[in-house]
């Protein structure tokens, strides 16, 4: 059972990433056997709803706010038709412990209608596996499950990612990698268990992640880190994996948009969000109201170490851009097709803003993934301003938890300083709605 699962998870890979890749599947095997992770459940359908408000809740690495960035990007541009509220509630060294103290005063006074949970990696004390270890993951996270349904909220109950070596920070690590990454695969199997029991959806960090960062050594270099420098922190890469495991566990479609051309005709259709402003000879002037997903923004317009698309490099794993080679995250999370019928040539250039690629015919009618196709895109200046508002708010939600609520003035009136510091975030909730506007851009498809 467990071989065939192993096998079905490298065949997935294999699909994924390009063929050359992919080599010496019994070395995956051996490396991965070791492992028992117990098949992860599919999300059926979406479980947001219109107006949600979603709770992102997690550790130090919630709180690198990278992960939850992305997430926010994705349902703000990707899917504003939904108009989701979201807020990060990160905090370093937690454990799920921790998060359960605190969840009344920090998380649940805001009301939320979703939460995405994120534990594991401090709750597994960076050490082997012990049934003590398993057993409080398992109580606490269920006691945050069963509190947040309490209160009316869907909850994901998500697994922790994984780790790249020894952490020198942590003092108190001993074993090996592969203990700690069986550790934490212990406890990702209990999330599944608890996801299971309390009818919530799972979000399964760990197992892509690992597998991820098994091809993009194979694929890149040894020194491709998809947990991060310092074996526990993420950069780029492993946050769009995390990003990746979590949307698709709220069960998005990801149709981001179609544009139908009939080049005999030379007309242009084009799906919900996105309007036909002109066409002309193989020249299309399109309004979008809603933006693919994109994994790099010009320079003047990254924010917060942003990937910036002059300087993004795909073999890194510091770049949105890499991530999207290791797991299907365009495929499944971020389509914007561009479908060409009835030409008369064997090929055809498309343009979308600076760059020009040619695809077949058979490409052209089956359907080109723009966003996919072209990383850097006319979207892209806009996406970066209202990632930068969206980065801007969460830092302040960082510093409202973590300062605000624990100052001497909460200490006297809490209710005081949750509705001063609200009024405070406001404006920056209002900067992020500014900064999302139509885009207007151009396509251009040419016979060769």
């Amino acid at each position: 059972m467990r071989s065939s699962y192993i096998a079905v998870i490298l065949s997935v890979l294999a699909a994924t990433l390009p063929a050359q890749t992919v080599k010496e599947t019994h070395a995956d095997e051996a490396l991965l056997e070791k492992y028992h992770p117990t098949p992860a459940p599919k999300a059926s359908g979406s479980i947001l709803k219109k107006g949600d408000r979603l709770a992102i809740c997690g550790d130090s690495i919630t709180e690198q706010k990278m992960y939850s960035r992305i997430m926010e990007d994705y349902l703000t541009m990707c899917v504003p038709e939904l108009q989701i509220e979201v807020r990060q509630y990160g905090w370093s060294g937690e454990r799920a412990p921790g998060f359960l103290s605190r969840m009344t005063n920090d998380c649940l006074r805001f009301k939320p209608t979703v939460a995405t949970t994120c534990y594991g990696m401090n709750d597994h004390e960076y050490k082997p596996y012990e049934e003590r270890i398993g057993k409080t993951y398992r109580e606490n996270s269920i006691a945050i499950v069963e509190a947040f349904k309490a209160n009316g909220v869907r909850v994901v109950q998500g697994s922790p990612g994984c780790v790249g070596k020894m952490p020198g920070w942590v003092k108190t690590a001993n074993g090996t990698v592969d203990d700690l990454n069986l550790n934490l695969c212990k406890l990702r199997n209990i999330g599944i268990e608890i996801a299971e029991k309390e009818h919530a959806r799972f979000a399964d960090v760990f197992w892509p992640m690992l597998t991820a960062g098994v091809a993009a050594q194979k694929q890149y270099s040894t020194n491709y880190a998809i947990a991060g420098g310092d074996g526990v922190h993420p950069g780029w890469a492993g946050h769009t994996v995390m990003a990746y495991a979590f949307l698709r566990s709220l069960g998005l479609d990801g149709e981001v948009g179609t544009f139908t051309i009939d080049l005999k005709r030379n007309k242009m259709k084009a799906s919900k969000g996105h309007q036909v402003i002109s066409e002309k000879e193989g020249e299309f002037s399109i309004k979008s109201s809603r933006y693919p997903f994109c994994t790099c923004v010009p320079t003047a317009a990254a924010t917060a170490n942003y990937p910036a698309c002059e300087k993004d490099d795909p073999t890194r794993d510091n770049s949105i851009r890499s991530a999207t080679t290791l797991i299907p995250f365009d495929q499944e999370l971020n389509r914007l097709t561009l479908i060409a019928r009835n030409g008369q040539s064997k090929s055809y250039k498309v343009t979308w803003g600076s760059e020009t690629k040619t695809f077949s015919a058979e490409q052209s009618e089956h359907g080109i993934n723009l966003a996919h196709e072209f990383p850097d895109n006319p979207f892209c200046e806009a996406f970066g301003k209202v990632d930068s508002a969206v980065a801007t708010k969460q830092a302040y939600e960082t510093k409202q938890i973590k300062q605000s609520f624990r100052s001497s003035e909460a200490k006297g009136d809490m209710e005081a300083v949750a509705a001063k510091t609200e009024k405070e975030r406001e404006p920056l909730v209002a900067a992020i709605k500014d900064a999302f506007a139509p885009v207007t851009h151009t396509l251009k498809i040419v016979a060769e």
